[in-house]
């Protein structure tokens, strides 16, 4: 097998990978790197079949459902074959009323974990990981007697935690090349784990017990290990969760009737005037009449403020003041932190001075910390390491043993 890392050896974010066997071709990820403004412009990598349909492109594997990961995948041919994990590809599909960064696709192999599939001269294992995107997945890839495992972006810390105990456990054999990520590589200065999503609960519901008014709570509608945490506190400490309806969309799409529901006691739905606006342009009324028996309305937030916690994103600052349930209120931010220090944000920080709401930061990260990243790297003691989706390749380096660094747009082969 040959590879090419288009992006990702010195980057985070906008990762791609191809490998080629016998002529034929297989692509993993197609992400839109996080400093593009404008997708339609950016060049597409030189891969045969990403311009125009080559019958020598088998598939392209979407690892999870994150931009960086899939955003740039609706720029091509539509009968491209995509590889992408079921609820992922709900995910994505359920974001299309909602966003701009929803997708749909027409030729779909839906990914099943360790369940290998078939292409060619290739077969892929997809591996079920722990990350804070839904359905994501590593694999393994074979094909010429040689074997690769990208790790795609994964954790240790998350709700699924045990998958990546199960995988350093029993991973695949006779692996040549890791491909690991290090996105915390160089970014902290510690090895140790983050906080769990357990310890997560626990701070929020500290935060909303303490709280007199509306706790309002900004993070990911498709972090889906912080809405599960979130309702959980709600639950510890007696509030209502209030989803906004691109929330509530996400998680009845998914199809996995244990996670929390528009039609579940203690949860209501509110559509902002944002995504009201998207409904009424698009003539997407179904969606919004199938949630009208739990919806709560502008006028009765304030009332409902004290004993609610409301997910929120800047966008939303409107709807809030026009409903007057800002009293006593607080901000749980449960993102990065360094989102806030972008001009982006400052409306958001204004606002909050202005009217006075306290803000607390309650979030962990998405990706393995260095030492976790140390045990992954130890359960395939025998492959070489190849770095990807991080910044700091030095550190790299200097953290694991039998590295290989490559370039971007680089080919090179995998040796035995």
């Amino acid at each position: 097998m040959r590879v090419c890392i288009h992006r990702g050896t010195k980057e985070i974010g906008g990762t791609c990978v191809e490998i080629e066997s016998s002529g034929k071709r297989l692509v993993l990820d197609m992400g839109l790197p996080l400093d593009t403004a404008e997708p339609d412009e950016l060049e597409l990598h030189p891969v045969a079949g990403f311009a125009e349909p080559d019958p020598s492109l088998l598939g392209v594997c979407i690892s999870h459902p994150h931009i960086d990961h899939y955003g740039l995948v609706y720029r091509l041919p539509e009968e491209t074959p995509i590889l992408i994990g079921k609820a992922a590809e709900a995910i994505l599909a359920a974001a299309v009323p909602f966003t701009p960064f929803g997708v749909e696709f027409d030729n779909v192999i839906h990914l099943r974990d360790r369940q290998p599939i078939s292409l060619g001269p290739f077969t892929v294992t997809p591996f079920l990981v722990d990350h804070s995107a839904y359905d994501a997945y590593a694999f393994l890839v074979e094909a010429d007697g040689q074997r690769l495992f990208y790790s795609g972006d994964l954790r240790a810390h998350g709700r699924k935690s045990s998958l990546f105990e199960k995988l350093i456990g029993n991973p695949p054999e006779n692996v040549d090349v890791l491909l690991m990520e290090g996105t915390m590589v160089g970014r902290a200065d510690k090895d140790e784990g983050w906080p769990s999503e357990a310890e997560l609960e626990a701070r929020f519901a500290e935060l909303f017990k303490q709280e007199k008014g509306m706790c309002f709570v900004c993070c990911s509608s498709q972090n889906i290990d912080r809405l599960v945490s979130i309702f959980k506190a709600c639950k510890l400490t007696g509030r209502q969760l209030i989803l906004d309806m691109y929330t509530a969309h996400i998680l009845r799409e998914i199809g996995n009737t244990k996670l929390p529901q528009a039609h579940w006691d203690g949860i209501k739905v509110f559509l902002p005037k944002s995504q009201k606006w998207r409904i009424k342009k698009d003539k997407l009324f179904d969606i919004a009449n199938s949630y009208r028996p739990w919806r709560i309305f502008s006028e009765n937030l304030a009332e409902a403020a004290p004993k609610s916690v409301m997910i929120f994103r800047p966008g939303m600052i409107r709807d809030v003041e026009e409903a007057q349930c800002f009293s006593d209120a607080c901000l749980v931010y449960s993102l990065w932190s360094g989102y806030l220090e972008r001009d982006s944000s400052k409306p958001l920080l204004e606002w909050l001075e202005n009217r006075g709401i306290p803000k607390h930061h309650c979030h962990t990260s998405g990706h393995a910390s260095v030492g976790d990243l140390r045990r992954l790297r130890n359960a395939f003691a025998q492959a070489v390491v190849v770095p990807v989706h991080l910044e700091r390749r030095d550190k790299y380096v200097e953290a694991f043993d039998n590295v290989e660094v490559h370039e971007d747009g680089d080919w090179w082969e995998i040796r035995n």
